[in-house]
């Protein structure tokens, strides 16, 4: 069921930066890269929007974020939904890899027309997200607070670290 809400340029253009790792990126361009944004509905419920604030820079890792993870865990809200991307680093068993997840964030409790809103909407921000390998539906905390969870969506088994820690 789509919902009529539409996805502002400026969400798209922050999925586009994040989908596109520059190779010739000076040290300025990497610290400002996004390692994990939150999108909500605008209050009018007729936009998804950036989630003023909410997001991990690559220049905030080790300074004043220490596991961008648990530090994403963290924001997002215990009482509302949210859409989020989360470009996770991990290693298998074979190489390291860098993908960008998806995910929906909707908490068991949510207000009920919130989680209708943001599912009904879901497929909007999916059709312009191009290229998304991992999607993740997560209703609360439990199913986000272990790391292993996101490592076997990823790659099941054969992810042997996330974000430098092992699994």
């Amino acid at each position: 069921m789509a919902s009529g809400v539409k996805v502002t340029d400026e969400v798209i253009a922050v999925f586009n930066d994040m989908k596109v790792r520059k190779a010739q990126a000076n040290e300025d361009e990497k610290r400002r890269r996004k390692k994990a944004i939150l999108f909500c509905l605008s209050k009018d419920l007729k936009n998804i929007v950036l989630d003023d604030g909410k997001e991990i820079l690559l220049g905030d890792l080790g300074t004043t974020v220490q596991d961008p993870y648990q530090h994403f865990v963290k924001m997002l809200p215990p009482d509302d939904c949210r859409y989020a991307l989360y470009d996770a680093t991990y290693e298998t068993k074979e190489t390291k890899k860098e993908d960008l997840v998806f995910i929906f964030w909707a908490p068991d409790n949510a207000p009920l027309k919130s989680k209708m809103i943001y599912a009904s909407s879901k497929d909007a921000i999916k059709r312009k997200f191009e290229g998304i390998k991992h999607e993740w539906q997560v209703n609360g905390l439990e199913d986000l607070k272990d790391r292993h969870t996101l490592a076997e969506k990823l790659g099941g088994s054969s992810v042997i670290s996330l974000e430098g820690s092992p699994i």
